[in-house]
């Protein structure tokens, strides 16, 4: 299954992979940690702004450039462009990464999912790219942990919507009695936001296949 709308990105078990690599397999543990770094935003969102300088290029080809690649990345139904303004330099794409966290409980089960909101803004020279994550769109399995599986209880599914501040590390006491999941959720969201600045730098750079300003 792969973490975003395109094949380009990374697979869910490269994901967490990476994630394991940089902030460990204790999951809560890390997200507590990322607690101390991380800040919600006026609107309760979960926000990462990154400037990358980008040398002598124009807007136009910044413009290009990154058009192409949202094009190619945000192209289904579930993960599309929003907004797509070349006399401003501003594009915007919804994605959706699913089951971007998991996690079974004693009682319960859980499947994470975000739809985040990726912007850039475009000038001479240097982008601005905006990562927003609302909120985390859950399949609860009620009766889907480890005590129904041994009890033969068939689970229920149930689509809930979580408000990050109230989830783990951002209140200590997760509203949703899900720590586990909350953390792995956070931590995955987080290493998806590097994931994404790269591979936009990357397009911004030196273009979606890296030889878009070839001489031919």
């Amino acid at each position: 299954m792969a973490v975003c709308a395109s094949a380009q990105m990374m697979r869910a078990e490269e994901l967490e992979k990476y994630a394991v690599e940089k902030y460990g397999d204790k999951w809560t543990e890390a997200a507590e940690n990322l607690g101390t770094e991380v800040s919600l935003d006026k609107n309760n969102s979960l926000t990462y702004v990154q400037v990358i300088e980008c040398g002598e290029q124009t807007k136009e080809q910044l413009y290009v450039a990154l058009n192409y690649w949202f094009t190619a990345t945000f192209n289904d139904a579930d993960a599309v462009i929003q907004l797509n303004d070349k006399e401003s330099g501003v594009i915007i794409g919804k994605g959706f990464i699913s089951g971007i966290a998991s996690h079974t409980g004693g009682m319960n089960s859980y499947v994470i999912s975000i739809h985040p909101i990726i912007r850039v803004d475009i000038k001479d020279g240097k982008i601005r790219v905006t990562y927003t994550v609302q909120n985390y769109d859950v399949n609860k399995y009620v009766g889907g942990g480890i005590m129904g599986a041994i009890g033969g209880t068939q689970a229920t599914k149930s689509v809930e919507m979580w408000a990050i501040e109230k989830c783990f590390p951002f209140q200590k006491k997760d509203e949703y009695k899900a720590k586990k999941s909350s953390s792995k959720a956070l931590v995955m969201t987080h290493a998806y936001s590097n994931v994404i600045m790269d591979k936009i730098e990357e397009a911004a750079k030196n273009g979606l296949v890296g030889n878009e300003n070839n001489d031919w």
